[in-house]
C-alpha cells in the first residue's frame, strides 16, 4: 500500500462521457440544455397502451447498437448506457479505447463506482414471463448475472481493463452522486488514482411506470410531453421518468498534471446525510438537505458565500422542491430567506434519470464551471411563490464571477441525500 494512503489527496476532473434523452455524448447534452431543447417525449410502444401516463425521457437511440453485438448481448440496458457513457469520458481524458494497459495505466490503481437504482431488474421481468409461459428451461441462461445492479459496474471494467475495484451506490436517487464522492474519497486517500464515477438506469419500463403512476409521483401530461417537466413552477404536477447514463474520470491532481491532461475543475468534496422521516416523501423543514449541503461545503473547505451556482435535484414533485427550497435558504438564504446564488434544474429538458440523475447532472456541473455558463431551467415558466430561489429560466446566463464552487444535490426516496461540490480551477 502507498506510504501516502492516509495523506489526503486533490482530485480532479479530466474527462466526462454522457447518454441522455438529448442523444448520444456530451456535446449533445450541453447544447441541448443551452438551447432549451427537451428529450421528453410520447411511450409509443403498445405495452404503455392503456397506461394513464405515456411519456417518458427515453434515449433517442438504442445503446445496444453502439458496441459489439457479442458484447452488447450480455449486458441489460443500463450497463449499455454506463458503458457507452463511460467509454466517451475515458477517452475525453485522454486515454485509448484499448482500456487501462494501452493507455499505460496501471489497472490495479483504477477504479469504477457506479450509481443505479434497479440494475436489470426488467431482465428479471422478461425471464418470470418466460418462466410462466414456457417452462424453467426457457429462462435464458445469463438472466443472473444480468439482473443484477452491480453490473453496470463490472462490464466498465471489464470493457476497459480494470482492476482496481468495481464499486456499485444503491440509495435511490441519490446513488449516481454518493457514487462520485465515494470515488472522491478513494482516491483522496490513495486507495486508487483514477476512477470512472458516476450513475445509469434504464427505468422506463411498463412495470415501472405503472408503479410510479400508482404513487401518483409522475407528470400526466401525455398531450406535451415536452413541456410536462415544470422544476419549482407554480403548475408542476410530478416528474417524468427518464434514462441515461453519466460517468466522470475522476484523479489524483498529481497523477493528472503529470501526465499532462486537461483538467475541467477539481472534485472538491461530498456531504451525505439522512432525512429519518418518510419511506417516500421529503421531510418538509428541508433539514436534512441543509446537513447535506452544510456537510459537502466542509468537505470542501468551503462557506456558504464561496458557492456561486447551484445544480438543484428539483423533480417537479410538489412535495420534493418545496424541501429542497426550504434547505437551500436555511443553508443560503438572506434576511428574509431569499437565495441569491443562481440555481439551475435540468429535470425540465431531461426528466428523472432515476439513479443516472446524479452522474449526468455532475457532467453538467462541471461543463458549467468549464464553460462559465449555467444552462436555463426549462418548464418553469411561472415560479411558485414560494420557492425563494434565483431560478436560471429561459435563456443561458453567465456563471457569476464571485465564488468558486458549484453544487450537485441529489436526493432520494427514503431520506437519502447527497450533494457533490465541485470548484472551478
Amino acid at each position: 500500500m502507498h506510504s501516502d494512503r492516509y495523506m489526503p489527496r486533490r482530485v480532479v476532473v479530466t474527462g466526462l462521457g454522457a447518454i441522455t434523452p438529448l442523444g448520444v455524448g456530451n456535446s449533445r447534452l450541453w447544447e441541448g440544455l443551452l438551447a432549451g431543447r427537451s428529450g421528453i417525449r410520447p411511450l409509443t410502444g403498445p405495452e404503455f397502451a392503456d397506461h394513464p401516463v405515456r411519456i417518458a425521457g427515453t434515449v433517442p437511440v438504442d445503446p445496444a447498437e453502439l458496441l459489439p453485438k457479442p458484447q452488447a448481448r450480455r449486458m441489460n440496458r443500463a450497463a449499455l448506457l454506463a458503458v457507452t457513457a463511460a467509454r466517451e469520458a475515458w477517452r475525453d481524458a485522454g486515454f485509448v479505447a484499448s482500456g487501462t494497459r494501452g493507455s499505460g495505466l496501471d489497472p490495479e490503481r483504477v477504479g469504477v463506482s457506479v450509481g443505479t437504482i434497479i440494475g436489470g431488474a426488467a431482465v428479471l421481468v422478461a425471464g418470470d414471463r418466460r418462466l410462466r409461459a414456457r417452462g424453467a428451461r426457457a429462462v435464458p441462461p445469463l438472466t443472473a448475472p444480468m439482473t443484477v445492479p452491480s453490473q453496470a459496474a463490472s462490464q466498465i471494467s471489464i470493457d476497459l481493463g480494470i482492476t482496481g475495484e468495481a464499486r456499485t451506490v444503491v440509495s435511490a436517487c441519490a446513488s449516481g452522486t454518493e457514487a462520485i464522492g465515494q470515488a472522491i474519497d478513494r482516491i483522496r486517500y490513495g486507495h486508487v488514482d483514477i476512477v470512472l464515477a458516476g450513475g445509469a438506469e434504464a427505468a422506463v419500463t411498463p412495470e415501472v411506470m405503472a408503479a410510479f403512476s400508482a404513487m401518483r409521483a409522475l407528470s400526466a401530461r401525455n398531450d406535451a410531453p415536452e413541456a410536462a417537466s415544470r422544476p419549482f413552477a407554480k403548475d408542476r404536477d410530478g416528474f417524468v421518468n427518464s434514462e441515461g447514463a453519466g460517468l466522470l474520470v475522476l484523479e489524483s491532481e498529481e497523477h493528472a498534471r503529470a501526465r499532462g491532461a486537461r483538467i475541467y475543475c477539481e472534485a472538491a468534496g461530498w456531504g451525505l446525510s439522512a432525512d429519518a422521516h418518510h419511506m417516500a416523501a421529503p421531510d418538509p423543514t428541508g433539514g436534512g438537505i441543509a446537513a447535506a449541503l452544510r456537510r459537502a461545503l466542509a468537505d470542501a473547505g468551503a462557506g456558504a458565500a464561496d458557492v456561486t451556482h447551484i445544480n438543484a435535484h428539483a423533480t417537479a414533485t410538489v412535495e420534493g422542491d418545496l424541501a429542497e427550497a426550504a434547505g437551500l435558504s436555511t443553508v443560503f438564504g438572506d434576511a428574509d430567506g431569499a437565495v441569491p446564488v443562481p440555481v439551475t434544474a435540468l429535470k425540465g429538458s431531461l426528466g428523472h434519470l432515476q439513479g443516472g440523475a446524479g452522474g449526468v447532472e455532475a457532467v453538467v456541473t462541471a461543463l458549467t464551471l468549464h464553460h462559465g455558463i449555467i444552462p436555463p431551467t426549462m418548464g418553469c415558466d411561472d415560479l411558485d411563490d414560494a420557492i425563494p430561489l434565483d431560478v436560471v429560466t429561459t435563456f443561458a446566463r453567465p456563471l457569476p464571477t464571485r465564488g468558486d464552487l458549484a453544487l450537485s444535490n441529489s436526493f432520494g426516496f427514503g431520506g437519502h441525500n447527497a450533494v457533490l461540490a465541485l470548484r472551478r480551477r
